[in-house]
């Protein structure tokens, strides 16, 4: 899997944790189908605006590299959650309630998004 796919997979895991483990988040619908459209929405918006934007690594890099991207990911991934807090009534699919559940979502789809990049294969650099 390229570095995009595991982006890719890295937002859509995080969004999907993050709305199942913070009570913060309501998915709207009362059928099943329902609740996988509300994640799925999510997920769409998240992956389409972190991939327009991207702010990580393409690979492996050294620690303190990791937590710049990190950080400057970490707000992109809260703006992006707020975004969604202030759409989510409009289209009826979910609500989150307060700063603090959007910076905790922030951060379970940073950490998310970053650990499956840095599980990718190591750069090769050729030398001359």
């Amino acid at each position: 899997m390229n570095d995009h796919g595991r982006r890719r997979l890295g937002v859509i895991l995080g969004v999907g944790l993050a709305c199942g483990l913070l009570p913060g988040i309501t998915l709207t619908g009362t059928e099943t189908m329902d609740i996988v459209l509300s994640v799925l929405m999510a997920s769409l918006v998240m992956t389409v605006l972190t991939q327009v934007i991207f702010i990580g690594p393409s690979g492996r890099v050294p620690l303190p590299a990791l937590l710049g991207f990190g950080l400057a990911g970490f707000v992109q991934d809260a703006l992006i959650w707020w975004l969604l807090s202030w759409l989510g009534p409009t289209i009826t699919y979910l609500h989150v309630d307060g700063l603090s559940t959007i910076l905790l979502a922030a951060l379970i789809t940073r950490s998310t998004l970053l650990l499956l990049s840095q599980l990718g294969p190591a750069v090769e650099t050729a030398e001359d």
